[in-house]
């Protein structure tokens, strides 16, 4: 099955097992909670479903999500997980943060939350950096998705203010729609004030 009809299926798949709603969100200056300021360059979809976001998480996609995802964090606080939580997970491990994480603890974050489906995470980058106008660290990776045996590839900058989380993480296949849409969203890491 080629990579555009797996994609289709998955989509299907999750158009179906969710009500699903779809957002433009327009070019320009945006603020992404009460602190976390983003300027956009062309319009994204946000994306939301049932337990999908949360007060202080969006989902944004270029391509639809069985292809790629932006996940917004502004103002992740303690105890919160960085995953949505659905009533039929219930059993399943709750990946949370607490403001006192060393920066290879939020990773972790992440990779559990991220391989929740048995895909497998590898760490491929990992150095500090500014983000939002604060210190931060930026870290990169790749997934073999199990679901479909995809490769795709990840890029996230994070910061912690006062105890809260900011962090941009974007994920897509290594081929074609990584390389297309990551200069897009390294101007938007760019562009992020915290404040």
């Amino acid at each position: 099955m080629n990579l555009f009809k797996k994609l289709t299926a998955l989509g299907l798949v999750l158009a179906l097992s969710a009500c699903v709603t779809t957002t433009k969100v327009e070019s320009g200056t945006r603020l992404i909670g009460d602190k976390l300021n983003l300027t956009l360059e062309g319009a994204w979809n946000q994306v939301s479903a049932s337990g999908m976001n949360g007060p202080h998480r969006d989902t944004w996609t270029m391509e639809g999500l069985p292809v790629d995802k932006l996940l917004v964090y502004s103002g992740l606080q303690s105890g919160e997980p960085v995953h949505p939580t659905e009533e039929s997970n219930k059993d399943k491990k709750v990946f949370a943060f607490k403001p006192d994480m060393q920066n290879e603890q939020i990773i972790a974050l992440f990779e559990g939350a991220l391989t929740r489906d048995s895909s497998t995470f590898k760490l491929t980058k990992l150095e500090p950096s500014q983000f939002g106008g604060t210190k931060g660290f930026h870290f990169e990776f790749s997934l073999l998705r199990k679901l479909d045996n995809l490769e795709i590839l990840g890029s996230a900058d994070v910061s912690v203010v006062n105890g809260k989380m900011y962090a941009i993480i974007y994920q897509a296949p290594k081929l074609v729609f990584y390389p297309k849409h990551i200069g897009r969203v390294k101007r938007i890491v760019q562009s992020a004030r915290i404040g």
